[in-house]
């Protein structure tokens, strides 16, 4: 527990919880000039042709009952995309649709573990991960990774990590939080891992559609021998601005799909027809990729914008490869991220959120997203340079 007095009770209790703390800043966000640079939902409007299709399937009543696993032609338009953009070998039947990301990782991880499995985790890392892992009956396991690599995932650390309990490995690539991503030569050293040691490695990709410069993305399942070894999650909330609509999806091996579709058929049920029927619209649509490249344009644009003041403002930052986040190094200002988020909020009027919602240790580190206009980016940027110009250990 964090016992600095300047730091709220309500901030302070739950400051060892990532989820938590996240939520608790979310809450105390309630004035109308906050602006949000703290969650990871497209701040950008649902493409049109997402939009107008999907109100014609209302208006001609031709939402139809979905079956648990999805609608079989959006299970089929999913197997499609990965064969033909991430080279997976897989058919419809290695797909599942699930009510948003979230319930992907949840489904999976009940299927997959075992009471006392441990999965290997990279630090930091997106905290909903704990809440899945745990409710299997499973141990996290970090791994470190570090700024001076751009929080690229190393090979060694994760031969390193491995006990004859390890079941699994996670990948987040492109990162939430860090905003790195895992390059090929190091997925194919890490593949090769895999095979060596039996290991299930579970790839989220819901951020592959945005990686900057001259990046890419590369799913690790497209390398020899991992089709029946890798569990890849995505969805349409962040390459499509549909976060409200909730649709993920997961392909893994047949069986695995399989537990998967038992476990939902006694829990939540199909997804929304409405809102597969928007994915389905959105995937297939003839103007996805401009739409994509539309948002990706502007998503670089206040990358760009965000890595200028922050460097104005003598901040350092990991190398922003991908996703929607500047992992920026705070300890420059002496304050504790946690309690520098509660002053930026408190007398700044901006939602950021400290690195510890991503990890106890990361205490000289903020997660600043890039989902606001860049004149709202602009201006949030000089509220947070007064604050910390005010409060900055000299």
């Amino acid at each position: 527990m964090i016992n600095n007095p300047n730091i709220p009770e309500e901030i302070r209790k739950v400051a060892h919880d990532g989820t938590a703390l996240r939520y608790a800043l979310m809450e105390m966000a309630t004035h109308p000039d906050v602006i949000a640079l703290g969650r990871g939902d497209p701040d950008l409007d649902t493409p049109s042709y997402i939009i107008e299709a999907t109100q014609e399937a209302i208006r001609q009543n031709k939402i139809p009952v979905s079956p648990v696993a999805g609608l079989p032609e959006l299970r089929s338009a999913v197997a499609d995309k990965l064969k033909r953009e991430n080279g997976l070998a897989v058919d419809s039947d290695n797909v599942i649709i699930t009510t948003g990301g979230q319930e992907g990782v949840f489904l999976l991880m009940q299927v997959l573990l075992n009471p006392g499995d441990e999965v290997l985790v990279p630090d930091p890392r997106y905290t909903s991960y704990d809440q899945a892992i745990e409710s299997a009956g499973g141990k996290m396991v970090m791994i470190p990774t570090d700024h001076e690599d751009a929080f690229n995932l190393r090979p060694e650390a994760v031969e390193e990590a491995i006990t004859d309990k390890t079941k699994a490995l996670l990948i987040v690539t492109p990162s939430n939080p860090t905003g790195g991503i895992v390059t090929r030569k190091r997925l194919e050293e890490i593949a090769q891992i895999a095979i060596k040691h039996n290991l299930i490695v579970i790839s989220d990709e819901i951020y592959e559609k945005f990686v900057y410069d001259d990046w890419e993305h590369f799913s690790i399942a497209s390398v020899p021998g991992m089709e029946s070894r890798t569990i890849t999650l995505n969805g349409f909330s962040k390459a499509y601005a549909m976060t409200g609509l909730r649709v993920g999806y997961v392909a893994a091996p047949k069986d695995f799909i399989n537990g998967m579709i038992k476990i939902k058929a006694v829990t939540s049920g199909s997804a929304a027809g409405v809102s597969q029927v928007a994915a389905l619209n959105a995937i297939t649509g003839a103007q996805q990729k401009e739409a994509i490249e539309g948002f990706r344009a502007i998503y670089a644009e206040r990358r760009q914008v965000m890595m200028d003041d922050l460097t104005a403002m003598g901040l350092d930052y990991s190398d922003p490869r991908g996703a929607f986040f500047l992992w920026t190094n705070s300890s420059s200002t002496g304050i504790h991220a946690t309690e520098l988020s509660y002053l930026l909020l408190k007398e700044g009027k901006i939602l950021i959120f400290p690195g510890t919602g991503f990890g106890e240790q990361w205490g000289g580190y903020l997660r600043i997203s890039i989902l606001q206009s860049t004149d709202k980016i602009r201006e949030a940027l000089q509220r947070m340079e007064t604050v910390v110009n005010n409060y900055r250990v000299r």
